[in-house]
């Protein structure tokens, strides 16, 4: 059973940083693209930044470049969004998604999610 598990959410002060990490398990994936989305109450999901599992290729989006960092470490199985600056419009859940492309309209896994709360 494939589980994808966040950690590292919670409330930080406008400019702060948090790390948001995603430990994935109960399958192989190194043929993957592990993503971070985000998503507030009545609006949708935005993509936020991908890596590659096995090349270590980042993509991220125009909101968070230079601000937001993704990495990975092969040998723990998880997935890290470094976020610095954080902003209260940033107040989101946060999810890990892992798919087989960069960005997916319909990831074929998603996490759980964790609540991350800006104030201003």
């Amino acid at each position: 059973q494939v589980q994808l598990v966040e950690s590292g959410g919670g409330f930080v002060q406008a400019g702060g940083s948090l790390r948001l990490s995603c430990a994935a398990s109960g399958r192989t994936f190194s043929d993957f693209y592990m993503s971070w989305f985000r998503q507030t109450s009545g609006k949708e999901s935005e993509f936020l930044a991908a890596i590659g599992w096995s090349n270590g290729d980042t993509y991220y989006a125009d909101s968070v470049k230079g601000r937001f960092t993704i990495s990975r470490d092969n040998a723990k199985n998880t997935v890290y969004l470094q976020m610095y600056s954080l902003k209260p419009e940033e107040t989101a859940v946060y999810y890990c998604v892992a798919d087989l492309a960069v960005v997916s309209t319909t990831p074929l896994y998603w996490g759980q999610g964790t609540q991350v709360t800006v104030s201003s």
